[in-house]
C-alpha cells in the first residue's frame, strides 16, 4: 500500500471474501521516529487473537496465560479459531472476486504454508488444518498481498535475507523454539537465507516466511538500478528491534539492448508420462524458472524421448535441480551458461470498451538512421479474463487492445 497499491481495489476484494468477523483500518503511524503505513486487521470478539498480545507470546508464566486463554474460549463467549482445511481455503478464494493473478498467488502461499505445517504435524497437504494460518486475520493478510502485488503489477520480488530472533514462542500447539518448525520447514524447502539476529523474538512468522517464498524471483539485487518509490509497513509486536517492513520498487538501468548471463539446464527423459512432466514444468515455473519447455528426440537404441529445457537465473539452479531430480526419472542435468539479448521492457495499460487490459511493450532499436519501434503485447492474464467477462474470443480482444493502443501512441 505504501508503494501505491490501490487502496479500494483491495478493500474490494476483502469485502468478496466468504469470511465474516472482520474489518481493516489504514492508517500513519510512528515507528523509530519514522512516518510508516499501518495496515490492522480488526477482529470482532469471535474471531480475536492474542497475535500481539506480548505477554501471552513471550511471558514467563506461560502456564497461567494458557489457563486463562481456556476459559475465555470455553467460557461465556464458546469461541475458538476455525480451523480450515486446504480445500476449504480454495473454495474461499474461488468464491472472492480476484483476478487470476491474485489468486494463484494466494494459493501458491497457501501451498507453501500447507506443505511446511504438513510436515511439521506428519501429515499430508490436503488433510493439515491450517489453526493460525485458517484463521481470518491470516485469510485477509495472504489475499491483501497477492492484491496489492497484482495491482502494482509486479512480475519480480528479490528477498535477499531473512532476519530472524531466538527463544521460545507460546501458539495454538504449545510453546515452541523460534524458528518455529513451519519457518524452519519454508526456508529450508525453498532455499531462502536466514540471519539470526540474537535476540529473543519471533522476527519471521510462517505466513511470512511462506509470502517470501511464494513471491520471490531472486535473493540478488541488481548491479545497478533507481529507486522509484520506498514504502513502509509498521509490526504490531513491540520487540527491542523495530517492527519495520520496507519495501523498495526498483528500476534496472537498462541499455536500448540488454547483454543478460543466464543458464540453461538440460535432461533426457525417456520414462516418465505426460502428467508427470506436465506437473513438472508447472514446478519449476512456481519456483522461479524463466521458461519451461520439451524437446521431442530420439535417445540411444532409438528410444522416444524428452528433453526437458529450463531457462534460469543462477541462483535458481539449485532449487529447479531438486525438483527436476525430485519428480523425473533423470540421473543427470547439463547446465550451461548463455548469454542473451533482451528487448528494454515497460508495462502500461490500455482501456477498451470490455474493461482495462494490462499490456507489454518492448522496445525494438533502430538501425541505419531508422527510429526505434515499440510493440505492443496484451498480458495474457487480461486478455482472458475480458474473454470471460465479454463472452468474445481470445483473437477479438487481443486485436482490439492492440488496435486502441496504436491509435493512443501513434
Amino acid at each position: 500500500l505504501d508503494l501505491g497499491a490501490d487502496e479500494q481495489v483491495l478493500r474490494h476484494a476483502l469485502t468478496s471474501l466468504p469470511v465474516k468477523g472482520f474489518d481493516i483500518k489504514i492508517s500513519r503511524v510512528k515507528k523509530s521516529g519514522l512516518d510508516v503505513c499501518d495496515f490492522d486487521v480488526l477482529l470482532d470478539e469471535d474471531h480475536e487473537n492474542h497475535d500481539h498480545d506480548m505477554s501471552y507470546l513471550h511471558g514467563d508464566d506461560h502456564v497461567e496465560h494458557v489457563h486463562n486463554h481456556g476459559e475465555h474460549a470455553h467460557g461465556e463467549h464458546m469461541h475458538s479459531h476455525t480451523h480450515r482445511d486446504m480445500k476449504e481455503i480454495r473454495e474461499i478464494l474461488t468464491q472472492a472476486d480476484l483476478t487470476p493473478r491474485a489468486y494463484e498467488t494466494a494459493i501458491r502461499i497457501f501451498t507453501v504454508l500447507g506443505e511446511a505445517e504438513a510436515k511439521a504435524h506428519g501429515t499430508t497437504l490436503e488433510q493439515v488444518h491450517f489453526h493460525e494460518v485458517g484463521a481470518v486475520d491470516s485469510i485477509v493478510d495472504i489475499v491483501s498481498v497477492a492484491v496489492c502485488l497484482d495491482n502494482l503489477n509486479i512480475d519480480d520480488v528479490i528477498v535477499p535475507v531473512l532476519y530472524e530472533g531466538g527463544g521460545t514462542i507460546h501458539c495454538q500447539h504449545g510453546i515452541l523454539p523460534v524458528p518455529v518448525p513451519a519457518v524452519s520447514n519454508i526456508v529450508a524447502a525453498h532455499g531462502i537465507r536466514l540471519a539470526l539476529t540474537g535476540e529473543n523474538g519471533e522476527y519471521v512468522t510462517p505466513t511470512g516466511a511462506a509470502i517470501v517464498a511464494a513471491v520471490r524471483t531472486s535473493d540478488k539485487l541488481p548491479e545497478s538500478f533507481v529507486m522509484e518509490r520506498i514504502g513502509l509497513g509498521g509490526g504490531k509486536r513491540e520487540y527491542k528491534r523495530p517492527g519495520i517492513l520496507r519495501a523498495i520498487l526498483i528500476r534496472e538501468e537498462e541499455k536500448e539492448q540488454e547483454k543478460e548471463k543466464i543458464w540453461k539446464l538440460e535432461s533426457n527423459i525417456d520414462d516418465c508420462t505426460g502428467e508427470n512432466l506436465g506437473y513438472v514444468l508447472d514446478r519449476l515455473m512456481e519456483a522461479g524458472a524463466r521458461d519451461v519447455h520439451y524437446s521431442a528426440v530420439y535417445m540411444k537404441k532409438n528410444r522416444p524421448a524428452w528433453q526437458l529445457n529450463v531457462i534460469c537465473t543462477e541462483e535458481s539452479i539449485p532449487m529447479l535441480e531438486q525438483i527436476i531430480f525430485e519428480e523425473t526419472t533423470t540421473i543427470g542435468i547439463r547446465k550451461n551458461r548463455v548469454e542473451r539479448s533482451v528487448l528494454k521492457r515497460t508495462f502500461d495499460t490500455v482501456q477498451i470498451s470490455e474493461g482495462e487490459a494490462k499490456v507489454k511493450l518492448c522496445q525494438v532499436p533502430g538501425r541505419d538512421g531508422v527510429k526505434s519501434i515499440q510493440r505492443c503485447y496484451p498480458e495474457y492474464e487480461s486478455v482472458v479474463q475480458l474473454c470471460r467477462a465479454s463472452g468474445k474470443s481470445y483473437q477479438e480482444i487481443y486485436q482490439e487492445i492492440v488496435t486502441v493502443w496504436h491509435e493512443e501512441n501513434s
